[in-house]
Formats: structure tokens, C-alpha cells, sequence
């Protein structure tokens, strides 16, 4: 009989030769346990996405009851579904004001893609405006605005009208012109390895924006949802965009994104034609019950509150000589080293010491640390313990 490691290797469709081929039977937490009871800390959240930590009972205990009185009744926009109404409601009432109006879809890269509509339908425009070292997803949308050509090379042709401009430089901003329908920005870039602009960038950015009549884009799909420490990481800067990007965190483990805007942008949706964006599974009922739940126990138990410290605390224990930079903002860090293959070796050593990490995928000599909220400073100080133990192991 074969196992599931086979089976997974045989039937699943395969994204790296070299899968880590962990297998988990059960999450709490802030761990994972292995087929074999072996417990692991969970220090990259699904990348970014259990920031409550898994399978919070907050959230198990609404996706529960949403999934006993209905799930899927009908495509997103045409029925009033209490558990839709009732996330893009809370959410209004934690975002500025122009951010009022919310279209829920299934992922970040539909956040991206539907956003790159509405701006080209709003603006009558269609030229966009990314950073180069962006990730925004990888659908073919979405892959356009990828600042990096190694992994977008192999899919061309791609969107035309594209063009890019270099994170946290002002210079740049003077491409940004009257033809320039939206700038996509991450607000701290993730998988360049946390890189983090400065607030006179973001100033002179919403400026140009507004000057040109070019909607400002940020995407927050990895830093939103108190990961930054603040809600959302705008917050830290000063500026509001025109339409805000949010999935990963928000729905506690349950698949879901939005794209925010204001009822003005995004009613253009609804015109000429009709049902200018559609998709069946947006704002799936059990996934925006989870939302809910999420954001009402990020508010109910204040963890956004010690997120900038405990970021902080990473930084003050991992200290070594092999460590070549750490940067972050809140629980949203990059720790540097010479390269690749130094820092494969350590992630691989940490991992069969119970500490799940990765790389970046456009900063590959940097380990990923972005755990669930709610770590301890116990857990953290156990965390980098076996961190610099593996560092020290394997640079001796």
C-alpha cells in the first residue's frame, strides 16, 4: 500500500522537485505535529496567514455553525449573505472612510487582479505602475506586475502596458504620469526580503498619485491584519490609498481576499458593462464568517498591541557574526546571510530541530520570520535559541 508521501508525490501536482514533504496531522497554535507526534513552532504562519495562530476556537467555532446553515447559495453580488455583510462592515468601521466599499474574492491574486480592472475601468487608463522586487501573485495579471523577470520569463507575452519603478526611490516617481492608471505598491515589500520605504517616499508617492489622478494600490495582502504592528501598515506612513489589498490573514486559515475602495471606484464595476467582475466563490459565506472572527479576535484580545515589541525582541537575541542584516517591521522580518546556500542549510537544521522557516523568493540568502501574533517571549527566546544553535553548528 502505498503512503501519503507517495501518493502526494504520484496525484499532486508538484511546484519544486524538492517538496519538504512534512506531513502534519494536526494544528494548534502556534505549532504543527507531525504523523509521528513530533511538535514543530510555527515561525512563517502559513506564510503570513495565521496570525491568530491555527485553528484558533474563536474561528473554528464560526466557520462551525456558518457551515451549518449554509455555505456556497450563489455567486458573489446578487444575494444578501449575512456573514458577507457583516466582515465588509466591520472592516469599514476600521479603515479610513474612503475605504468603505469591499469586493471579497478567494486569494490575494484575485485582490490584484480585480484591482488592475477596477483601476483601468475607473481611470479610463491603461497603463500600470509596480516596483521592481514585487511580488503580487502568480496568475498571468498578477505576474505582470512581478518585479522580478527569473520567474516571470518562462510565461510571456504577459500584460502589456506595464512598467516598473524602484521601491523607496522618489526619482522614480516622475514616470507616474496622467496616463498611469494605478501604482501597485507593497506596502513593505515581503518577498524582497522586508524591505521597508521610507515615510517621506510614501508622502511624495500619495502626492504624485493624487496630482495625476492615479490611483495609489497597496498591497497589504502579507503585512495587513496587525502583522506590521499597526492594523494595517499604511498606518505607519501616514497615507491612505484609493483601493486596499488584503487576504493571507484575514480569514484566520480560511481562503479568502478583498479589494477595498470607495463606493464611487468601485460602483464603476457595476456599468458598462454589467457584472464587470465576477466570480462564484468570493466571499464564500464560512470564509467570511472566519474573517469575522479573526478581526474580532485581533480586537478582543489586543494582539496587535505587543506585535512591534516582540519583532523587537527577535531582532535584540539574534545576534551572530554570520547574520549579515535583520530587517522588519512588527513580526515581519528578514534575517540576511552570505547566501543561498548558507541559509538553506541553517532553515533545513532549524526544521529538524521542531522550527518551521523558508527563504524569500526574490531574496533567497534571507530566512523568513513572520510567526503567529500570538507568540510568547518564551517562545520566542526558545525560537532563537535553536536558530543561532544551528548558525553556530553549521558556520563552525
Amino acid at each position: 500500500m502505498l503512503t501519503q508521501r507517495q501518493l502526494f508525490l504520484q496525484h499532486n501536482a508538484q511546484t519544486t522537485l524538492e517538496p519538504l514533504l512534512l506531513e502534519f496531522n494536526k494544528a494548534r497554535g502556534m505549532y504543527l505535529y507531525d504523523t509521528a507526534g513530533k511538535k514543530y513552532m510555527d515561525l512563517i504562519a502559513g506564510i503570513g496567514v495565521s496570525n491568530v495562530g491555527h485553528c484558533h476556537p474563536t474561528v473554528v467555532r464560526a466557520v462551525q455553525q456558518q457551515a451549518e446553515r449554509y455555505m456556497h447559495i450563489m455567486v458573489y453580488g446578487e444575494f444578501v449573505q449575512s456573514p458577507q455583510v457583516n466582515f465588509a462592515k466591520a472592516l469599514a468601521g476600521i479603515l479610513p472612510g474612503n475605504l468603505n466599499s469591499t469586493y471579497f474574492v478567494n486569494s490575494g491574486a484575485e485582490a490584484v487582479e480585480g484591482a488592475m480592472k477596477l483601476a483601468k475601468r475607473y481611470t479610463n487608463r491603461s497603463e500600470i505602475i509596480a516596483c521592481h522586487h514585487s511580488y503580487h501573485g502568480s496568475t498571468q495579471g498578477a505576474l505582470s506586475l512581478m518585479g522580478n523577470e527569473a520567474f516571470k520569463q518562462a510565461y510571456r507575452p504577459l500584460l502589456p502596458g506595464v512598467r516598473f519603478i524602484n521601491y523607496n526611490a522618489v526619482v522614480d516617481l516622475d514616470l507616474i504620469t496622467p496616463d498611469t492608471a494605478a501604482v501597485f505598491v507593497e506596502t513593505i515589500q515581503g518577498e524582497a526580503g522586508i524591505r521597508v520605504a521610507d515615510q517621506s517616499y510614501f508622502e511624495a508617492l500619495r502626492k504624485k498619485c493624487t496630482e495625476t489622478g492615479t490611483l495609489l494600490v497597496l498591497d497589504e495582502i502579507q503585512c495587513g491584519f496587525g502583522r506590521t504592528g499597526k492594523m494595517f501598515g499604511f498606518e505607519h506612513f501616514g497615507i491612505v490609498p484609493d483601493i486596499l489589498l488584503l487576504a493571507k490573514g484575514i480569514g484566520g486559515g480560511m481562503p479568502i481576499g478583498a479589494f477595498i475602495s470607495s463606493r464611487e471606484i468601485m460602483i464603476s464595476l457595476a456599468t458598462n458593462p454589467i457584472l464587470g467582475h465576477i466570480t462564484t466563490f468570493g466571499g464564500h459565506p464560512v470564509s467570511c464568517a472566519a474573517g469575522l472572527a479573526t478581526l474580532q479576535t485581533i480586537c478582543k484580545e489586543n494582539i496587535v498591541a505587543g506585535v512591534t515589541a516582540k519583532g523587537e525582541l527577535f531582532k535584540k537575541l539574534l545576534v551572530h557574526p554570520a547574520i549579515k542584516a535583520i530587517r522588519g517591521k512588527g513580526l515581519m522580518i528578514a534575517i540576511e546571510f552570505e547566501s543561498f546556500e548558507l541559509n538553506k542549510k541553517i532553515i533545513d537544521a532549524c526544521i529538524a530541530d521542531g522550527i518551521i522557516s523558508d527563504w524569500f523568493l526574490h531574496c533567497s540568502n534571507s530566512m523568513r520570520i513572520a510567526p503567529p501574533l500570538i507568540i510568547t517571549e518564551e517562545e520566542i527566546a526558545r525560537a532563537c535559541s535553536i536558530i543561532l544553535k544551528n548558525i553556530s553548528e553549521i558556520t563552525a
